[in-house]
Formats: structure tokens, C-alpha cells, sequence
């Protein structure tokens, strides 16, 4: 697609050593995107890193720096490794496709290249790159919307940050893809999205809540499931059940629907864990941190009435990993 605005145009890089198909590349891609080039692989991986391009096309045989070689230093920069990379080369054997493909290039185009086939390439690939930003755009929002609910009742919004950790932790260790799991990190933070529905007088008050206010407080699920409603995103669909389920109970004693065991969904059913227990070991205004030991100890008192038990044992095998998530997004400046 044309875009009218320079700057707004993709940036591609063009790396190739010979001048002639550095030429052709500018023909056939300078109308509709903002071209660097490059004629050995430590230039490309230089200007990659300062310009950081949308795509970069690079050439295999190369002189110093071949772009195989390249394309392996391009992947080990944290900077850099997001960027698809395409071989245009005129080496057609497999094993060199298979090379390229293992280093972490994205597409092949050979030599002499068609005009056509270009820039259906590019084109086919900054789309993925779109895609994947929209992707990212959309769970940092969601993530951000769950901490503005924490807000309310937790003054460094870190909980939902930590907590949802635990859950794609917990999660992985029941067998989750890490795409299934990374959903599920990015739908957590808005379990208790319901709350900003619950008025503060209730939601903030330091002693215990009547049976009247009670009563509003467990409608914070359906709240959240109400706001968060019915869309076509996984993302948002599971960001839904967990809201509307996560103060269900294994015993089939939570709220509000009194589900049982297997009728919780299991993303519900591991948040659970993971919200009790981020729960218990921070420190708030109006209470202590509970000691690691004890919310360990609750945890496993609870399996079988609160708790999946299935999902308990599974937890404490990842204590490790769980801790140094605690650690590395711990409060600051919370009374104790």
C-alpha cells in the first residue's frame, strides 16, 4: 500500500555488496517505502541497530561478513531480533534455505528477483509486522486497564503484574503452549477490572463489610464481565471468564455463580491460585504481608475446597521461578 508520508513509510534495508542489485532494489521499492542500504554485513548490522528498520533484505554472499553471519548477530541483539529478515540470494540449494531459515530469516527470494514477487514479499511480511504490533498494542492496554482497577484498592498496581506472571508460570507448568500461556498473561490483569463498578465506601472500608455490602462486593465479577462483554478476541474472551469466575471455589462454594471443580474454566482456575497467593505475601495499608511458609501453608490447606488441587502442587514446584517474579516487581514504599 502507498503511504504519503515519508516518515510514516516502513523503513526496509537493502543490504547486497553489488551496486547493480542495490539499484534494482531502489527501483522497485523506493515509491512506497523509505529504503537504507547497506553493502556488507557489519554495515547492516550497524544500521540496524540506529535505525532500527521494519524489514531488511539482505544478500547471502557477501565479502567479510557474509549475510548468513549477519543475520546470526542480528538474532543474538535483543536490539535487533525482533526485525524480519529476507534472503535474496542466488543459492537455490535446500540446505543453504534450511541454513538461513535456522538462523532466524523469515523468507527466501531468489536471484534475479521479479518485481512483482518483491514486493508481494515485503509487503506479505510487514503486514505480520503490524499484525504483531496491534498484538502487543492490545495486551499492554489490557494490562494497563487492570492495573488502573487496581488503583482503587492497591496503590502500586504491581499486583496484577506479578500476578499474572504467576499465572502464565502456573499455566505452562499444566501443559499450556507458551502462545496459550502468553494469552493468558495478558488477559489476567483484568480479573478484577469489576471493582471500579463497587462503590468506595465499600471497596475501601478498613473493617469488616455487612452482609448488605457484601452482597455488592460480589458483584464485581459480573461488573468486569459486563464491561469487559463479548468479543471475537481470545485475548478478551478469556479476559472475560476470568473475570466473571476467579472468586469460584474447587468446593463449589464462591461466588457468583457456585460453579464446581472441572465447570470453573481452567484459566479462572489458575488465576485463583495465583491471585490468593500474590495476595497473601504483599504487604497493604491495612494489613502485613504474610510470611512465604504461610501462604504456602494456605495454599495447601485450601486444595480441594478453594483451590484446583491439582493446580496447587503444581504451583509450589515452580516456588523459584514464582519468587523471583515476586522479587523482581516487588512494592516499594508499602507500610508494613
Amino acid at each position: 500500500m502507498p503511504y504519503s508520508d515519508r516518515e510514516a513509510r516502513p523503513a526496509i534495508l537493502v543490504v547486497d555488496d553489488e551496486p547493480t542489485n542495490l539499484q534494482v532494489m531502489r527501483q522497485i521499492l523506493q515509491q512506497d517505502y523509505r529504503l537504507l542500504f547497506a553493502r556488507d554485513g557489519h554495515k547492516a548490522v550497524e544500521l540496524a541497530r540506529s535505525e532500527q528498520p521494519h524489514l531488511i533484505l539482505m544478500d547471502v554472499m557477501m565479502p567479510g561478513m557474509t549475510g548468513h553471519e549477519a543475520c546470526r548477530a542480528l538474532k543474538q541483539d535483543p536490539a535487533t531480533q525482533s526485525i524480519p529478515l529476507i534472503f535474496v540470494t542466488a543459492l537455490s540449494n535446500p540446505a543453504d534455505e534450511a541454513q538461513g531459515f535456522a538462523l532466524g530469516a523469515v523468507d527466501y527470494i531468489a536471484k534475479p528477483v521479479s518485481p512483482p514477487i518483491v514486493l508481494a514479499r515485503v509487503r506479505t511480511h510487514l503486514s505480520l509486522v503490524r499484525l504483531d504490533d496491534l498484538i502487543e498494542s492490545r495486551r499492554q492496554i489490557i494490562e494497563r486497564l487492570g492495573r488502573a482497577a487496581e488503583f482503587k484498592d492497591n496503590e502500586t498496581g504491581l499486583h496484577v503484574i506479578r500476578m499474572s506472571r504467576y499465572a502464565r508460570t502456573l499455566a505452562l507448568a499444566s501443559g499450556w503452549s507458551e502462545e496459550a500461556a502468553d494469552e493468558l498473561m495478558a488477559a489476567a490483569p483484568m480479573h478484577d477490572i469489576g471493582k471500579i463498578g463497587i462503590p468506595d465506601a465499600i471497596l475501601l472500608k478498613p473493617g469488616a463489610l455487612t452482609p448488605e455490602e457484601w452482597a455488592v462486593m460480589k458483584t464485581h465479577p459480573q461488573i468486569g464481565a459486563d464491561i469487559i462483554g463479548d468479543d471475537k478476541s481470545s485475548i478478551l474472551r478469556m479476559a472475560r471468564e476470568i473475570a466473571l469466575c476467579h472468586h469460584e471455589k474447587w468446593d463449589g462454594s464462591g461466588y457468583p455463580a457456585g460453579l464446581k471443580g472441572d465447570d470453573i474454566p481452567l484459566s479462572a482456575r489458575i488465576v485463583t491460585v495465583a491471585d490468593v497467593f500474590d495476595a497473601l505475601t504483599t504487604a497493604r495499608p491495612y494489613k502485613k504481608a504474610w510470611s512465604v511458609d504461610d501462604a504456602i501453608a494456605h495454599l495447601k490447606a485450601g486444595a480441594g475446597q478453594h483451590f484446583d488441587p491439582h493446580l496447587v502442587p503444581l504451583f509450589l514446584a515452580q516456588l523459584p521461578e514464582i519468587l523471583a517474579i515476586r522479587e523482581r516487581w516487588k512494592e516499594t514504599d508499602v507500610p508494613v
